[in-house]
């Protein structure tokens, strides 16, 4: 993630600029997705094969200030793999293989869910990394409370793919805006993972793309040929295969970037607002697992951290567990799950720890017969697990079904002693299980506010916004932080329309459901509102604002919106150097935790 001397930004993202129509791919075989001959001209990409570009990106204004600030040379880093006879041998023979699995997969169609054509274009296609940039322009006036460096994450793929891709395949990259008396810099950073490091030495993409590739037969040959590759020490496969793109904790003086595939990597900030990967994460050895989920939870009073983590081929499917705030890990909890759950995120409250079981399911056997791992089971009925946050066993977890509930995120729970009762606030989604699998129906994002009643084991579900007119898609937010698992009046919602991407942001009155947005403008989309308190004891819930990154369609440059929380006016625009994709979630380090870090 630091600037080094290789060429470690991925040339492929500089032929994404509007302005290179003509890029190039790692082609096995010399299998290439165009069926038309192509150009005589080729952009020279550090890759060990070439073919023409999968992708065709739509013609935009560009000013010079897109290039990357960083050098490239392809010539200074080819890989000379280091093999003997047999794995020269195995390297050929896997390669032919892999080669005519790819010819397989291109005689049909891709799903627009798996399909690069649809997943990476205009601005879901990728950069290159940026080493700091400063003084950058500024209309209006920062607030002054606003000290410290706003991180955003996001999928972002170092190498073009040769097969199948999803938007949540591209390696992570932080985009990182300090702001320091009213001045405002930015960088953007790969993070490091060992995917990313070995695929850039090989110069092709060589792990498998958990949504994008695994499916079907195809799906277990891939499977196949990465760990073949991996036994014969070709690549190695034993330090984790994710790609630590979809969110940004900082917890115990540590920036993590997670994602649910892997465990964490730590990330350090330096003082000019730099980024530089530390490397995976396994909180000094006490986090025995692969895995943990990428929404964990900060208490904002005990400012103890719980998380889960999944496994989609053996019992237990699922744990618990929490870290006290000097990174101290407790035991782990076995959660009983009759079949492993797709799980995003969950949630808490002052007592409690709120897990979702939902009908959207892995189930590996499904390949075999051609699918999908990942699928909607109608005959499964959706259930929350109420559990004590402090428990040392799982005896006591109460269970309650919300039938036909799916919430791919959650804003907020929280506990009402009078009534015995647990609300929940999440986005619940339709058809379920649409983000991974194609559907002929439009996808559909509802506020709700799910009641379960301890006593009763019964639930109720509504729509915070009431009337159907008024629905609209309400999507990747927040709620103040300060107040994680206590009840809160607001949300800041981001308004996913036309789908998937945002137009704008919503501020939701949860009890009366009042709707007030705030529009990006014409050709004008951003992503996640993060809420950001103007202190840590604002006497009213919404004292803050609001810092969002709007890219601009028409121009094809890219702000941070700065825009108070109270009113929805916009305070300041920083105008960035470069382009910035749309995105996932994102954190804020005040000064004081930047100068902290381990």
């Amino acid at each position: 993630m630091a600037a080094s001397n290789t060429p470690s930004t991925g040339v492929w993202a500089k032929t994404q600029i509007p302005r290179h129509l003509s890029s190039s791919i790692v082609d096995l075989g010399s299998i290439s997705f165009n069926k038309s001959k192509s150009s005589s001209k080729k952009t020279k990409i550090h890759s060990t094969l070439h073919s023409p570009s999968v992708l065709h990106f739509p013609k935009q204004p560009v000013t010079p200030k897109e290039e990357s600030s960083e050098t490239v040379n392809p010539k200074a880093h080819r890989y000379q793999p280091q093999w003997n006879f047999l794995q020269r041998a195995a390297a050929t023979a896997l390669d032919m293989a892999e080669a005519a699995l790819v010819s397989h997969e291109r005689r049909r169609p891709f799903p627009k869910t798996t399909d690069p054509h649809v997943q990476i274009t205009g601005n879901f296609s990728p950069v290159q990394e940026q080493k700091v940039q400063g003084q950058l322009p500024v209309d209006g006036t920062i607030p002054e409370s606003i000290e410290g460096i706003y991180v955003r994450n996001g999928a972002n793929p170092l190498l073009e793919p040769v097969s199948g891709h999803h938007f949540f395949d591209g390696d992570g990259m932080i985009h990182a805006l300090k702001i320091e008396k009213g001045s405002a810099s930015y960088a953007c950073r790969f993070t490091e993972t060992e995917r990313l490091k070995q695929e850039r030495v090989h110069g092709r993409p060589l792990f498998p793309k958990s949504i994008g590739e695994l499916h079907g037969h195809s799906g277990i040959a891939r499977l196949l040929l990465f760990h073949a590759r991996g036994l014969c020490g070709l690549l190695d496969h034993t330090k984790g295969t994710g790609v630590a793109n979809a969110s940004l904790v900082y917890f115990n003086d540590r920036l993590l970037a997670l994602s649910e595939d892997d465990l964490p990597y730590q990330v350090r900030i330096t003082p000019c607002g730099d980024l530089e990967t530390v490397g995976r994460y396994n909180f000094n050895g006490q986090l025995k697992h692969s895995t943990m989920i990428a929404h964990p939870k900060i208490d904002p009073v005990s400012k103890e951290l719980f998380a889960v983590s999944c496994d989609f081929v053996q019992k237990p499917y699922l744990k618990y567990f929490r870290f006290f705030p000097d990174g101290k890990k407790s035991q782990d909890i076995d959660i009983p799950l009759p079949v492993p759950t797709m799980m995003h995120d969950f949630a808490i409250t002052e007592n409690f720890v709120v897990i979702p079981d939902q009908q959207v399911v892995f189930k590996l056997h499904e390949m075999l017969r051609g699918g999908s791992p990942i699928i909607y089971d109608k005959e499964k009925k959706s259930r929350f697990g109420i559990l004590n946050k402090s428990a040392t066993d799982a005896k006591d977890i109460i269970w309650v079904e919300s039938p036909d509930t799916f919430c791919f995120h959650f804003w907020n729970a929280w506990e009402v002693p009078e009534s015995n009762e647990v609300v929940v606030i999440g986005s619940c989604m339709t058809p379920p299980d649409s983000i991974f699998n194609e559907y002929d129906e439009s996808l559909k994002s509802v506020l709700s506010e799910i009641r379960l009643n301890l006593k009763t084991g019964k639930s109720t579900r509504r729509p915070i916004i009431q009337e159907p007119s008024n629905h609209v898609n309400l999507e990747v937010g927040m709620v103040n932080r300060n107040l994680l698992g206590r009840q809160t009046s607001y949300a800041y919602l981001a308004i996913a329309e036309p789908w998937p991407k945002v137009s704008g942001f919503a501020k939701v009155d949860l009890f009366t459901g009042e709707v007030k947005k705030y529009m990006y403008g014409d050709k004008r989309y951003g992503g996640e509102p993060f809420f950001l308190p103007t202190n840590q004891n604002c006497e009213a819930e919404d004292d803050g604002y609001i810092l969002a990154f709007v890219h601009d369609e028409k121009t094809w440059k890219s702000e941070l919106h700065i825009v108070n929380a109270k009113n929805l006016q916009l305070e300041a625009s920083v105008k960035l150097p470069s382009r910035v994709p749309y995105g996932f979630h994102g954190t804020f380090i005040d000064s004081r935790g930047m100068v902290n870090q381990v």
